[in-house]
């Protein structure tokens, strides 16, 4: 059965710790912002392996800004977000810049940097709108999410050197070690 992108939205609406999490990124009133990668990807396989939560290495919250590029302006938003929110391990990230780091073309928004993301699992995103609604954005859907799939996104698999980083990550971050039923593609080598 294919879960929906309804259901991602009910599952973080359901979870208050998540709501706490979305609020305070809100609060920064950035544009065109969400919380994203592992933050919806580990609450869907939690959820799929019975776990109440696992532990997250990084809350990744991205924005847009190309009016400032500075990564000093990043570590004053994480500031920001460690005195609301202590102990969080918050990583804030300007994705009108993060091309630079990536040796990229730049990125039009953020859901374009999201779909650069390596897998199709972790290119995922949810925000809250003006009104307190949650939207999600998944450039290349959730059925991998939700069928326990990691798979690199077209972008890292349209090239050796991007399926290398591909592959170097997926054995670093050794989901199926916490998610048993996570099903790895595309890791041998060419």
């Amino acid at each position: 059965m294919i879960q929906t992108d309804q259901d991602i939205l009910q599952l973080v609406a359901g979870d208050a710790w998540m709501m706490d999490i979305l609020r305070h990124a809100q609060s920064l009133e950035l544009p065109d912002w969400w919380v994203c990668a592992g933050f919806v990807r580990s609450k869907m396989w939690d959820t799929l392996h019975g776990y109440e939560r696992t532990s997250l290495p990084d809350i990744d919250v991205v924005y847009y800004d190309p009016s400032s590029l500075e990564e000093s302006k990043e570590k004053e938003l994480e500031q920001r977000l460690h005195e609301r929110a202590p102990g969080l391990p918050w990583s804030v990230k300007n994705q009108a810049r993060m091309h630079i780091v990536n040796g990229e073309t730049p990125y039009a928004s953020s859901t374009d940097a999201i779909s650069k993301f390596p897998e199709t699992a972790t290119a995922l995103g949810v925000r809250l709108d003006e009104r307190g609604r949650l939207e999600l954005t998944a450039p290349y859907g959730v059925e991998d999410a939700w069928g326990l799939n990691v798979r690199p996104t077209p972008h890292f698999a349209a090239t050796p050197e991007r399926m290398a980083v591909y592959r170097e990550r997926v054995a670093k971050k050794q989901w199926q070690t916490k998610w048993p039923r996570v099903q790895i593609l595309d890791q041998g080598k060419r």
